[in-house]
């Protein structure tokens, strides 16, 4: 290894370029045979120093001799291993890895494989793996499926994994964390390299990547320049509500498109992206073809088409959600905007990042308010983008629908012996604590289903053979297995197809199944930037054809609603504190004084040192807003929480609303405010048994099940071609459910749902730690005659649920204007 040519010094200098301090730090700690994680800007050159660290160490030139013969020497054995969140980055890193490969005479080869990877590519594989392997944790889980999978990945030396932090908080990156530890078990001297971008708590995430310790880590170049700016609209609303998604700033949006040569235009949610993309070519339809969609649910060959347009430079703007947040590098593209709030700084900066993809250049990214509020949040992101206040995650603890999972997977890759595999599990970081009693359980619930489901062949799925090896001994259910592995869990989706007589109709891509029931045949709606009509839906397909109608509705996919972070919604509040004081800095902050003099003048503004609180008497009854700042998850178990302490006082029932700032509770009865709010109401004490008394901790329970149900391969969701409904589906795991809690209360997977309640939807410990926080603060209590402008967007999120969109825009027109002349006339 010592004297392997210097391959990075070599292709560099033929470029001209000079390596960055932290890209020579990682070839030196491989060339050593250290794992480590680098983390390092966007665009700062992450992905050539673990490259090239590879090369380095491991790779052969061709010799001269070699290279004039007429037959193409045969590529060397597997060798590195790079691991993706995404499917869209793998052809991309692809590229990038290929592109040192011929100017080097390495005779290494790159091969691809994800869930788009062809039938006749894998058979391929199967035969002979590339030198390198660019996968997903899906698809590295198959491969440890494979009965001769020890012998196939025998030569393997290297495992990258880039974009680490979107797998470290997630079931995915457990899965991955199961895989390294096989692959460290099969060979101890692994060298494994973690890259990534925004991360807020770099130890943890080093420390679950390389749990075994004497890793390393990286930080490489900090001094990428960063522009956060904002477009200030002509007109800022002093009663500002969230749902009319911005289009008001649509000229502003076309001017910055068009003085840019490439732009991203980002939007928190699938539908908005439909929204914006239609509203982009009603305005400039001279766009059409130099404008393109790009969103999760589009078929795989229009996504494709996109990136590679966008590559070339032959697309002046692409509208997308979060399917274009990671790796790609689009060097055409120098602006990027964000319609509404990024809700996270990580977000933004990765965002951002997408712009200005080169060692050196500025990254820039324009923010474009949805609503007034929105421009405090802007500003409040510029803060916490110039601190880099990053959000931190965390890995998840001791899931055992993964487990599980895991377990039958291994099963099928060559088998495995209980006490070897218990020591390997533990090996990472997740089930660093799984003691003996959980590997039992989890064992047994392999074995034969535990104590419910014995009866049911169908659920032993593994059994000891002659030699104590454990195995998979039905040939259908390991079939079955491999068709379910992965943790990515979602509402059952429809097949969008266009309407053809003979069938085989092109492909659109996807919507959730709930959408396409309740539309009849005829109805309109917006997909991929078209104008569709239902024609039929058959098969878990939905057949659709052009339409010419003017009234189409949109498709809503689930996951659209992001919690504001803590360290975003602590920047909101320090710049409201400066605002109570009379600082005003900046663009957004000057625009938004019209809207913070009313909040002022008939209540007060939240500020770091106290708790704002407003009562107000209405003909609906007696309300109480409430600004904690914690965010919509946060803020719905708060107010469950209140409300359901404050009833244990009088009898009273509420109606809730809340938002990323703060909560709404709405009585028919009167309740005295200034008194029930105290130290008392507000504090962390005995809050699980609280929290769990004041929700439907069943309900909330039953669904994380179903998602639970799946990983663990409880409910199966049918063979390609004929999927299970999601209601199917549904109806299997509820069952299961019930089955557990009457039969087997014990189950481990039944604790696992109500725990993923309170640390998932709930954020448990973020309420503890907000009631903490709040008890410190002094309670700013006002009693108001009307909405007030933070007030005013949880009135509206309460009408929502009970009206129509129409019916809605509406009645907060006439309120608007109501609280407008009100305002104006100055009375107190």
């Amino acid at each position: 290894m010592g004297t392997s040519p210097d391959y990075a010094k070599q292709w560099f200098c033929a470029r001209g370029w000079k390596p960055f301090d932290f890209q020579k730090k990682v070839w030196a700690a491989v060339k050593r045979g250290e794992s480590g994680l680098l983390h390092a800007s966007t665009g700062a050159g992450k992905t050539y120093a673990v490259w090239f660290a590879a090369l380095n160490r491991f790779a052969s030139s061709v010799p001269p001799v070699e290279t004039s013969r007429k037959r193409k020497p045969s590529a060397e054995p597997l060798t590195v291993l790079w691991i993706t969140p995404m499917r869209a980055l793998a052809a991309d890193t692809a590229r990038a890895l290929e592109a040192p490969l011929g100017d080097l005479q390495i005779p290494w080869s790159v091969g691809l494989r994800t869930g788009d990877t062809s039938g006749s590519e894998r058979a391929r594989q199967s035969r002979r793996l590339p030198t390198t392997l660019i996968t997903t944790p899906e698809s590295l889980t198959l491969l440890l499926a494979r009965a001769d999978a020890q012998t196939a990945l025998a030569t393997l030396r290297m495992v990258v994994v880039d974009e680490w932090h979107e797998l470290l908080g997630n079931k995915r990156g457990v899965q991955l964390q199961l895989a390294l530890a096989r692959l460290r078990h099969w060979n101890p001297e692994l060298i494994v390299w973690g890259v990534s971008a925004t991360i807020g708590n770099q130890a943890h995430a080093e420390q679950v990547l390389i749990p075994q310790g004497g890793g390393i880590s990286v930080q490489g170049k900090t001094d990428k320049t960063l522009r956060v700016d904002t477009l200030l609209p002509p007109v800022i609303e002093r009663f500002p509500w969230a749902g009319h998604i911005g289009l008001k700033m649509l000229p502003q949006v076309v001017a910055e498109i068009e003085a840019s040569p490439g732009s991203l235009v980002f939007t928190n949610t699938r539908a908005q992206s439909e929204i914006w993309y239609q509203a982009l070519l009603e305005a400039r339809p001279d766009w059409a073809g130099l404008i393109a969609l790009h969103h999760s649910s589009l078929s795989r060959d229009t996504r494709d088409w996109v990136e590679r347009a966008l590559k070339d430079g032959q697309l002046k703007a692409v509208v997308c959600t979060s399917s274009l947040d990671l790796g790609v590098d689009f060097l055409p593209v120098e602006r990027v905007l964000q319609i509404g709030s990024a809700k996270g700084v990580a977000r933004l900066m990765q965002r951002a990042g997408r712009s200005g993809h080169a060692p050196g250049r500025v990254s820039r990214v324009t923010l474009v308010p949805t609503h007034s509020l929105e421009l405090i949040e802007a500003a409040a992101a510029q803060d916490a983008v110039a601190q880099r206040h990053i959000e931190p995650r965390e890995s998840p603890h001791k899931p055992l629908d993964v487990l599980v999972q895991h377990l039958v997977s291994m099963a099928l890759g060559g088998g495995f012996l209980p006490d070897e595999l218990y020591e390997e599990v533990r090996g990472a970081w997740a089930y660093r604590d799984l003691t003996p009693e959980d590997w039992i359980w989890a064992l047994a619930f392999v074995r034969h289903g535990g104590l419910s489901l014995t009866a049911y062949p169908d659920y032993r799925r593994v059994e000891p053979d002659e030699h104590g090896v454990w195995r998979v001994p039905d040939a259908r259910l390991a079939r079955r297995h491999r068709m379910s592995i992965g943790t990515i869990v979602s509402d059952a989706s429809i097949q969008l197809k266009f309407w053809s007589k003979g069938g085989g109709g092109k492909q659109l891509g996807s919507v959730e199944e709930g959408f396409i029931a309740r539309l009849k045949p005829g109805d309109g709606f917006l997909f991929g930037g078209r104008l569709l009509e239902l024609v039929r839906v058959e098969n878990m397909t939905a057949y659709v054809k052009r339409s010419t109608a003017k009234k189409a509705a949109v498709p809503r996919w689930n996951g659209g609603r992001m919690p504001l972070s803590s360290e975003l919604a602590s920047a909101v509040v320090s710049r409201f504190s400066a605002a109570a004081q009379g600082r005003f800095e900046g663009p957004e902050m000057q625009a938004l004084r019209p809207l913070l003099a009313v909040q002022q003048h008939d209540s007060g503004l939240p500020t770091d040192s106290t708790l704002l609180a407003e009562a107000l008497k209405s003909r609906e009854g007696w309300h109480l807003f409430l600004y904690p700042f914690a965010g919509r998850q946060v803020h719905l178990g708060l107010a469950s929480l209140l409300a359901w302490r404050v009833s244990q006082r009088q009898a009273v029932t509420f109606s809730i609303a809340v938002n990323d700032y703060g909560l709404e509770l709405l009585s028919a009865t009167p309740v005295d405010w200034a008194q029930q709010l105290n130290p008392e109401l507000l504090s962390p004490e005995h809050l699980l048994t609280d929290v769990l008394a004041s929700l439907n901790a069943g309900e909330l329970a039953l669904r994380r099940f179903r998602e639970i149900a799946r990983i663990a391969g409880l409910v199966f969701a049918g063979h390609p071609g004929a999927p299970k409904s999601t209601r199917q589906v549904q109806a299997s795991s509820g069952l299961f459910f019930e089955v557990f809690k009457q039969y087997d209360a014990g189950n481990l997977l039944l604790a696992q749902a109500g725990e993923e309640v309170l640390r998932e939807e709930l954020d448990i410990r973020r309420l503890e730690q907000t009631l903490e926080h709040i008890n410190r603060l002094k309670l700013d209590l006002h009693q108001i005659k009307r909405p007030t402008p933070l007030g005013f967007p949880l009135l509206v999120e309460r009408f929502r649920e009970s009206m129509s969109s129409e019916k809605l825009a509406d009645r907060i027109r006439r309120m608007v204007s109501d609280l407008e002349k009100t305002a104006d006339s100055g009375k107190a």
